[in-house]
């Protein structure tokens, strides 16, 4: 196992990995966790597995006092010619803070209780600015698209995410929330913006689901803002 500087790419790349496990695992409508500072890590290169790299970091609850929290992981990425998203563990050695079971709550009722099913285009606007309104539905796509980062990271790439398209809600008869999203996620390394969507479901109790996330064509950037 060898030493590696905290503050160089190999070592932020994988606590950002981390960070978007966590955010799948643990975010939602109210709460989003976003790295703050890595200060130590290393690299074990395991024969014919992978690479793992053991990390203790922090990151900010961005919607809850930008509150700190430390955190420990393990991010192995295999050696494969098949793709497999990396493994990530992680411990959390601060508790979260802020109630935000009454937000969720009430952000489930107000979506069950519309009268038309919801659909919204470029979340942020061109300006950068999100309606009160869709924060809880833009917090909920970056949460779910914590896992689209992790499932579909490398050691050579270096995903965030740029700007929803459109989210169309879905009709069901069970409990869940179900949204449709388009969206564009900024690939750093290649400076790419790559088009993607994704089915998510959502409840209270029940928490994230991700049961359809489909990487597109470069050409499918360009998506209407209307019908």
């Amino acid at each position: 196992m060898e030493a590696i500087n905290p503050s160089h790419y190999p070592a932020t790349r994988a606590a950002t990995v981390a960070e978007d496990y966590i955010n799948y695992k643990l975010g939602g409508p109210y709460r989003l966790f976003a790295l703050n500072k890595v200060s130590q890590a290393s690299r074990e290169r395991i024969a014919g597995v992978g690479n793992k790299y053991s990390l203790t970091f922090s990151i900010e609850d961005v919607l809850n006092d930008k509150h700190i929290i430390n955190c420990t992981a393990e991010v192995l990425h295999y050696l494969s010619e098949q793709h497999t998203a990396p493994n990530v563990t992680f411990t959390l050695q601060t508790e979260l803070q802020g109630n935000v079971e009454d937000k969720d709550k009430e952000f489930y009722n107000k979506i069950r209780s519309l009268t038309q099913l919801l659909v919204a285009h470029d979340i942020p606007d061109k300006f950068g600015n999100v309606p009160a309104e869709l924060e809880p539905i833009r917090n909920l796509a970056l949460a779910a698209c914590g896992f689209v980062k992790w499932q579909n990271s490398t050691e050579n790439t270096f995903y965030r995410m740029a700007v929803i398209k459109s989210v169309r809600q879905q009709k069901r008869e069970d409990v869940a929330l179900e949204f449709h999203f388009d969206m564009l996620i900024h690939e750093m390394v290649s400076q790419e913006m790559v088009p993607w969507q994704m089915d998510v479901l959502w409840d209270p109790s029940g928490g994230l689901k991700i049961v359809r996330q489909v990487r597109l064509p470069k050409q499918c950037c360009c998506i209407a803002q209307n019908d």
